[in-house]
């Protein structure tokens, strides 16, 4: 129970998760250890009103808090985070920049389809020598008579090349400030723009049902109007959508602990040792403990962060807390678990898969910031007086 959740929420988390139960955990295991997108899963989540969920209702979204969204995440995260990060990727790091820096045309062109399931939208920062350090980024776009010609790469891209994902929002270089640093504009790119090409990025470590992609543009022309918000802001749009992305990282973490920190409750209660099932050794109980005060700090932690957008409060910081906090929790509670479940563990199992809950968190303290550069993020608020 936390203080902040009103009727929707426990409503939002009721229907997701029933949906994850019965639709998503019987199957994900499978697409994972095929690595396969699963396509027809993802459109079937239609149904679930996630999909764009906090744009307004005019553009075919929901018009939720983006609490109820980072609950649905969360949800996800719990019985899988390939399917978690899809929808992550797509609300916080493709809806958002559309609707916060969109102009009306844009918002109408693109957002009705993007709140139906059956289109994904990315966005693209990292590069090979940009990531952390988004000043690295080297893709070049060149403006022309009709608009601007972009040439380049991104890497890592999640919903970046699927039937369903249908264009993404890039950052590159369109030149040099009057302060001689180099000015950064974000631009949208449809799928089927000329010199746009996409490929698959497989044999992963984790994230296997998810859609990641390496993405090319050599001489990919876009029209005047496929700039997104004024020439020049391309890293403002960049780090403000960032942290609202580490807001969705954090809830994959929390629901990720939340699934781990569930089964491994079921399996210590059922295993027997010694006579006893292992649950009952003081050991194993304190772990479990353990498990349960971390995950409901960090929920605190991540729902106040949310409570603090949604109120229209500057929670940068806070986000960067949570992300870091719920990484971190994450990664704990699957270790833990893991040592819980044994030589069991070691293997694939569709009732207890702890082994891709195990392998899956270790993308957390990467993504959207890795725990290094969030330290950083946070050392600099506490010291800047």
């Amino acid at each position: 129970m936390n203080a902040l959740l009103q009727d929707k929420h426990h409503e939002i988390r009721q229907r997701v998760r029933a949906f994850a139960e019965s639709k998503i955990k019987p199957v994900i295991g499978d697409f994972e250890a095929m690595e396969e997108f699963p396509v027809d899963l993802i459109k079937s989540m239609g149904k679930l009103n996630v999909f764009g969920m906090q744009a307004p209702a005019e553009l075919g979204g929901q018009g939720t808090d983006y609490l109820s969204y980072i609950i649905a995440v969360e949800e996800l995260a719990r019985i899988d985070s390939s399917v978690a990060a899809t929808l992550a990727a797509h609300n916080s790091l493709g809806v958002g920049p559309l609707l916060e820096f969109g102009t009306e045309e844009q918002k109408q062109k693109y957002v009705p389809g993007l709140c139906s399931a059956a289109e994904l939208w990315a966005f693209g920062l990292t590069e090979e020598n940009a990531g952390s350090d988004a000043q690295g980024v080297q893709t070049v776009a060149e403006q022309t008579a009709n608009g601007w010609l972009i040439n380049g790469h991104k890497k890592y891209i999640t919903n970046g090349v699927s039937a369903i994902s249908v264009g993404i929002s890039i950052v590159a270089q369109t030149g040099t400030r009057p302060d001689g640093k180099k000015e950064f504009t974000a631009f949208l790119v449809e799928k089927d723009t000329p010199g746009f090409t996409r490929e698959w990025m497989k044999q992963k470590f984790l994230w296997r049902a998810a859609d990641n992609a390496m993405l090319y543009f050599r001489d990919c022309e876009v029209s005047a109007e496929n700039q997104l918000g004024e020439r020049g802001q391309g890293i403002k749009i960049m780090l403000k959508t960032i942290d609202a992305g580490r807001l969705s990282i954090a809830a994959m973490g929390l629901g990720l602990a939340q699934g781990a920190y569930e089964m491994a409750v079921d399996f210590a209660k059922k295993r027997n040792q010694f006579g006893k099932p292992i649950a009952e050794f003081q050991v194993n109980s304190f772990k479990l403990a353990d498990m349960s005060m971390k995950i409901g700090n960090a929920r605190n932690t991540l729902y106040n962060a949310c409570w603090l957008k949604d109120n229209g409060h500057a929670y940068g910081i806070q986000a960067a807390m949570s992300k870091l906090y719920c990484s971190q929790v994450a990664s704990e509670v699957a270790s833990e678990a893991m040592q819980l479940f044994g030589g069991a563990g070691f293997f694939r199992n569709d009732k207890y898969p702890i082994e891709r809950f195990f392998r899956d968190q270790r993308l957390l303290s990467v993504g959207e910031g890795s725990s290094e550069v969030l330290r950083m993020v946070i050392s600099r608020s506490v010291l800047k007086d």
